[in-house]
């Protein structure tokens, strides 16, 4: 059985498609103050446009598919709890990331993949990022965040946001199990390609990447209950299936 030659054309069609659905999700989340529970809901949609996107390519397309890199600046020169969350968020979205510092010496994530993928990846960082942010503010007005003394709030602040990022990568690794899982019944390999196509374009780069290992931090053990207990009280399964 022969494969129809790849068209570019239709790969593009496909793909403002799929980057208008992901822009309509987005002006519904983040312009509107998305909460934790609306980001995951929003990511479990957004990876059934990006799985109904990939089955409708032949091999022969997807191995023709560009490898792109987007930039997620954080405006910081710190890390940041995003740090907690990235790797999942690539994981998600079958490419890689690393961090690097821009030309003003501060942070940001880039994500390397196939274009569908890298959009959707920095979509979910923008999305995760307004989300934490998000329960941040609301935790800052809890009982329990007031009984934290002035100088003891930095921690607070990083032990919630740290507890919570952790929290939904946990999440976003287990929706990418159940992805795979879902569509390695259909028959094809798509997980195995495209991280082969991934890591041979990574290659080419020649980059001087290497892996760091986490440093044991300093948190408020109460703070990041916290937070890792907002995350944990998302009804995934009921994202996936509104979805």
């Amino acid at each position: 059985m022969t494969e129809p030659a790849f068209s570019a054309a239709a790969e593009l069609t496909s793909l403002d498609k799929l980057k208008t659905r992901i822009q309509a999700l987005r002006a519904k989340t983040i312009d509107n103050g998305c909460t934790e529970d609306e980001a995951l809901a929003a990511a479990a949609k957004v990876a059934e446009l990006l799985d109904r996107h990939d089955l409708s390519l032949t091999d022969i397309e997807i191995r023709e598919t560009p490898c792109e890199r987007r930039e997620y600046e954080t405006f910081l020169k710190k890390r940041v709890p995003l740090d907690g969350c990235v790797v999942a968020i690539a994981t998600f979205c079958d490419c890689q990331v690393w961090r690097e510092k821009n030309q003003l010496g501060e942070s940001r994530f880039v994500f390397f993949g196939l274009r569908p993928d890298v959009e959707v990846a920095h979509y979910l960082t923008e999305l995760i990022d307004g989300a934490v942010r998000h329960e941040q503010g609301r935790y800052k007005t809890t009982p329990e965040y007031q009984q934290f003394r002035h100088n003891e709030r930095h921690l607070a602040n990083a032990s919630f946001a740290m507890g919570m990022v952790e929290s939904i990568a946990g999440k976003l690794f287990a929706m990418k199990a159940a992805r795979d899982q879902a569509n390695v019944n259909t028959g094809r390999a798509l997980v195995i390609l495209k991280s082969a196509m991934v890591d041979a374009e990574l290659k080419k780069l020649d980059l001087n990447l290497r892996t760091q290992r986490r440093t044991r931090r300093l948190v408020s053990q109460d703070a990041y209950q916290a937070g890792e207990e907002a995350g944990a009280a998302l009804a995934i399964n009921a994202a996936l299936h509104k979805a």
